[in-house]
């Protein structure tokens, strides 16, 4: 997985796989997109207005959690 931002345009991609094939990108609402290929797998979710909605608790920082670990 790999995250992505830019800044000029306050938009965020996280990629879960390379894109192998065709995708087709589902609008999921004003701030989220999601490119999905014809069998169904998700690559990747592409968040506009990202820094609102990546840092909205967490005072700027991207926390992850394997939730196996805690």
């Amino acid at each position: 997985m790999k995250i992505t931002y830019d800044p000029r345009y306050n938009i965020a991609y996280i990629s879960l796989q390379e894109k192998t094939a065709q995708v087709e990108t589902i609008q999921v609402s004003e701030e989220m997109n999601v490119d999905i290929a014809p069998d169904g797998t998700i690559y990747g979710i592409e968040l506009l207005n990202a820094n609102q909605q990546l840092a909205a608790d967490n005072q700027g920082k991207v926390i992850v959690v394997n939730e196996a670990l805690g």
